[in-house]
């Protein structure tokens, strides 16, 4: 059947209000059912242990120190450290069985008979499955002992510092505040293991899994479990029979005239647009030593290959392991989001012979600015999070302390900002096509996917310090998933449409078509998706279900992405040798390939309800991350730098060696990483937490595990290869800027070869 791209255009809007009803809906929710911070709690005298605000000053120090990129709070975070949630749950009923062992036996727990024992924990068990029915939250005295044993552990571990488990010296710089982070990790405890009001289950939704507290996957997660299987059947039968039934255009080189790299007239905005690719990849380069770092502090976690023995300092208090991870989360998005930014300011001279007065100086002017944002950014964390940055400020200028936001507001503004003044300079440039094309057409959708990014990215903007942590993650998650799963999917095949376009393999009209499809699946599912965050935070559990259903759904447009990249794969080959585009279509393939494995084959695994109850938080988690991250954004965006760099140089001066040597690097070091030691570390630790508890997977023991250091060390020949191959790219980068065609000053459109065709395409 023929469906026209009007007809889509209207869908996608009526999908688009849809979200924002159920997401608007759920934010209302989320402050509605978000646990409560209790005025105070007391013990069994009356007496008050802690304070409401003490919990809410534990939560910033928690965020001003880094914590959340050492270890996590409530599955999200690092994997280095303990999970707070389920550490402290563990310490508390470990501490409650030694209490009710010594007032009745005489003796530790540990010490009694089996019979003993299991009548000590049945007792702990009942005691911490209650219901909080208002008011200050109440203590045992068994509770009161066990919350003052975990305060002084963590006094001992996050201020005295402990380089066993690479926990620096003065890492929370106060006692005070190291007990009032004791105090909100055991409110998150707390939440953890008490019913809602009127429930029969936890906050949570009885997550972390601990026995001892009562705490087992509950029914909902394995009956959504069995839907999401059976969705996943339904859903492959509906892709094959939409691309049966609905007819789409394939990429073809058969019988077209490809423009020739040399035939393309480069304008100055692009040649300023080829100035972000060389700071992109200095980002690159330091992102993957820092990972090699990363790695290599699971296996020495105060050294790095005996260093510290010759000169007497650890490297941990020079780069703790939470600041090295948050700078190598940072540059990851830097370096992605700065390559795509040039992309977007790279094509549109391209496809319309175009170029407005002073656009290459205000494209400079952006990446100058892109620059002090990086560097105040990415120094503003490690000044806040070393406490240089005193009062409020410090989430502000400096380290805002939530994964994947990190830096201080004001730096996110900075962000933001960058963004409205790259869709500015992008009207500017598309400005003739966005004349002669309908709202629905291709450079349009350029621009509703980089506003979408933007618009999504103001949800970092909702909440402060002082924000209930289950509420800050509800908007925290809006950033972070909806952005990959949403409108940086959007993008992403937007691109691919225009680049395509670009290339005389796709008409216009057909791009729009196949760009409006897959937006509107990746707009279906990856936003509501996003409630598959919801499950253990603190949420009610009516995201299990809608989560359920929307992550699995998650996998059809991925499949159609997967689709595309081979249909442009034979567009490729059966152009033959001749093809002058061939390592540009190498990455955009690789990309297709990895963003299927990353996201969907491995996505979905680990978003089954069943199973992400016990591997949240897991080394399964960080297969899925770098599969799809590096996988499929970082291919993507290293195969447009190909391609402008392709057009950009001297056409007898071009080697594309050493970019195919970085990309063999850069796919058999990835996968040997994600197959040869993550994915095997994050199924042990899936073995671990169902014979154990949560707190057993993810704690120090586990990790110092003889066969499971022999798979943090196979880590090394991948990033090793990951490594090289960035290496070699960011050599390459700087040897290419030396035979970079001369500028065209004003080129006629008859001199842009891909543009008049383009303009005609109505």
């Amino acid at each position: 059947m023929q469906v026209q791209r009007a007809t889509i255009a209207k869908i996608i809007a009526v999908v688009f209000v849809f979200n924002l009803i159920v997401m608007g809906g759920g934010a209302w929710l989320a402050y509605q059912s978000a646990p409560p911070i209790p005025d105070e709690v007391v013990g069994p005298d009356g007496d008050t242990i802690v304070t409401g605000q003490e919990i809410r000053d534990g939560k910033k120090a928690f965020q001003r120190d880094g914590l959340m990129n050492h270890g996590s709070i409530l599955g999200n975070g690092a994997y280095y450290g303990q999970d707070y949630t389920a550490d402290t749950l563990d310490l508390k009923v470990q501490h409650m069985r030694d209490y009710y062992a010594q007032e009745r036996h005489g003796s530790a727990y540990d010490a009694l008979e089996s019979d003993e024992q299991a009548a000590v924990a049945d007792v702990v068990e009942r005691a911490l499955d209650g219901e909080y029915g208002g008011g200050p939250i109440e203590y045992s005295a068994a509770e009161a002992y066990a919350h003052e044993q975990v305060r002084q552990e963590y006094v001992e571990r996050y201020h005295g510092g402990d380089h066993e488990r690479g926990v620096p010296v003065d890492m929370i710089d106060s006692e005070e505040e190291a007990r009032q982070f004791a105090d909100f990790a055991l409110w998150t405890a707390w939440f953890s293991h008490t019913d809602r009001p009127g429930g029969d289950h936890s906050y949570t939704n009885d997550w972390p899994f601990q026995p001892g507290a009562g705490n087992d996957a509950t029914a909902a997660a394995m009956t959504w479990s069995v839907i999401a299987m059976v969705l996943l059947v339904a859903g492959a039968g509906f892709g094959v029979w939409l691309y049966k039934s609905i007819s789409l255009p394939e990429p073809s080189a058969k019988g077209i005239s490809v423009p020739e790299p040399g035939d393309v007239k480069v304008f100055p905005s692009q040649r300023a647009a080829l100035r972000f690719v060389p700071v992109a990849a200095g980002l690159f380069l330091a992102q993957v030593l820092l990972g090699g770092l990363l790695a290599h502090f699971y296996i020495e976690r105060a050294g790095f290959f005996g260093i510290e023995e010759i000169f007497g300092v650890h490297i941990l208090q020079l780069l703790p392991f939470a600041i090295a991870k948050t700078w190598h989360i940072d540059l990851g998005i830097l370096w992605i989001a700065a390559t795509w930014l040039g992309a977007g300011l790279f094509l549109p001279p391209l496809l319309t012979g175009h170029e407005p007065d002073r656009q290459s100086t205000y494209v400079n002017g952006l990446l100058a600015a892109i620059v002090v944002v990086v560097v105040g950014g990415l120094g503003g964390i490690w000044l806040g999070s070393k406490g240089y940055i005193d009062g409020s400020l410090w989430w502000i200028l400096g380290n805002e302390g939530l994964e994947y936001l990190e830096v201080g507001k004001l730096w996110q503004f900075g962000i933001l900002a960058g963004f409205l003044i790259w869709a500015v300079l992008s009207v500017r440039g598309l400005k003739p096509l966005l004349d002669r094309e309908p709202s629905y057409g291709l450079a349009h959708m350029i621009l509703y996917a980089g506003g979408s990014i933007a618009l999504l990215f103001t949800a970092g903007f909702l909440f402060t310090p002082d924000t209930n942590i289950a509420v800050t993650e509800f908007w925290r998650w809006w950033v972070v998933h909806m952005w990959v799963e949403g409108a940086f999917e959007f993008f992403i095949v937007a691109i691919i449409g225009l680049t395509l376009v670009s290339m005389n393999l796709l008409k216009r009209r057909s791009a729009e078509k196949a760009v409006m499809l897959q937006a509107l699946l990746v707009m279906s599912t990856g936003v509501i998706g996003v409630s598959h965050h919801y499950w253990w935070i603190g949420m009610p559990d009516i995201w299990v279900p809608i989560g359920s259903v929307f992550s699995t759904l998650e996998l059809i447009p991925l499949v159609f992405i997967l689709y595309e990249a081979l249909g442009q794969y034979r567009a490729m080959t059966g152009a033959g040798e001749s093809f002058p585009y061939r390592l540009p279509f190498m990455f955009i393939i690789a990309s297709g390939v990895w963003n299927f494995v990353g996201a969907g084959v491995l996505g979905f695994f680990i978003n089954l309800p069943l199973i992400n109850y016990y591997e949240h938080g897991t080394y399964l988690t960080v297969g899925h991350a770098h599969a799809a991250m590096f996988g499929a954004f970082g291919f993507l965006a290293l195969g447009m730098v190909t391609y402008m760099l392709q057009i950009a140089i001297e056409p007898d001066r071009w080697d594309g060696t050493w970019l195919r040597y970085a990309f063999w690097c850069w796919n058999v070091g990835l996968a040997l990483m994600v197959f040869v030691s993550v994915l095997p570390v994050g199924f042990l630790q899936l073995e671990a937490i169902f014979t154990g508890s949560y707190a057993a997977g993810r704690s120090l023991a586990f990790y110092n595990q003889p066969l499971v250091q022999t798979l943090f060390w196979a880590r090394l020949p991948g990033d090793t290869l990951l490594i090289l191959g960035t290496v070699i790219y960011a050599a390459d980068i700087v040897r290419k800027r030396f035979v970079l065609r001369k500028t065209a000053a004003d080129p006629d459109i008859d001199d842009v070869a891909v543009a008049k065709g383009v303009l005609d395409d109505d």
